[in-house]
């Protein structure tokens, strides 16, 4: 079985997520997203967080601060495709793939092959692409091949009471019938394909 490039399918994904983002104007930054009670702006903290949060950890760094929520300052949008660029190019790096990676927000001493934490953080910004999209009432492309193994990642993610947990990062899976690749996703993941009806 070939090994799955999740370093290119997460470029896909963070490049989308930042074409996307690029369309937001300090008025979007109020609007309210599918995340929860996340705003715009809290949902772009989060996810620039996320990015040097992760970027860290390919680089072996173990510190929680790392992973402290950002202020993205007077330029949200200038900022978030900042902390973006920045884990594209840590994800790049030589040997990236095959480090073991801390990651502190799943627990002290958590840590990870590169490859699974690189799909850890492909599935988030797949999922999160979609979130910003349907914030500012536009859409989301991605390669069917891409969708494909984004499908793949969410179904290892895990269901039941879990879900409900305080401080989860994704809510209970939604039944959902459609079709659509993308939708099955963020159904699974616990977002409504049809947000925000």
């Amino acid at each position: 079985m070939p090994t799955v490039d999740y370093a290119a399918l997460d470029a896909e994904a963070v490049r989308t997520s930042i074409d996307v983002v690029s369309g937001a104007t300090t008025a979007d930054l109020a609007k309210p997203t599918p995340c929860r009670a996340w705003t715009l702006y809290g949902l772009l903290a989060h996810m620039a967080t996320q990015h040097y949060g992760f970027a860290a950890a390919s680089r072996g760094d173990s510190d929680p601060a790392v992973w402290k929520l950002r202020d993205l300052g007077d330029d949200p949008v200038k900022a978030y495709v900042a902390s973006a660029e920045h884990v594209l190019d840590a994800f790049t790096q030589p040997g990236a793939a095959e480090r073991e990676w801390p990651l502190p927000e799943f627990g002290p001493g958590a840590s990870f092959p590169g490859a699974q934490a690189m799909s850890f953080h492909f599935i988030d910004y797949v999922v999160h692409s979609w979130d910003v999209a349907k914030s500012l009432g536009t859409t989301v492309t991605f390669a069917p091949e891409t969708l494909q193994a984004a499908q793949t990642v969410a179904q290892v993610v895990p269901t039941g009471d879990i879900r409900l947990a305080p401080g989860t990062p994704f809510a209970a899976d939604i039944p959902w019938t459609g079709d659509n690749p993308l939708d099955q996703i963020v159904a699974h993941l616990g977002r409504n394909p049809n947000w925000p009806n």
